[in-house]
């Protein structure tokens, strides 16, 4: 069986779409995270070699792919 006659076009659509709405998701998330800290977190970040905050947002994008994930597979 040819592995491309197995996969619909619709199934590629809704991928693309659930994927981009799900970037789109993470992507507003950053900029209220980014507009509520008093400070540059890219900035302390780089600059600073603030490592906690490093591991903190991370841990905040995986919550936060994990919810993302939940709401649009419901």
């Amino acid at each position: 069986m040819d592995p491309f006659t197995a996969v619909a076009l619709p199934e590629i659509v809704s991928t693309v779409v659930y994927t981009l709405l799900g970037v789109l998701l993470m992507w507003g998330c950053w900029k209220v995270i980014d507009l509520l800290t008093p400070f540059s977190i890219v900035k302390e970040i780089e600059d600073g070699h603030n490592m906690a905050l490093a591991i903190l947002i991370g841990s905040v994008f995986i919550a936060l792919s994990i919810i993302i994930a939940a709401v649009i597979l419901s």
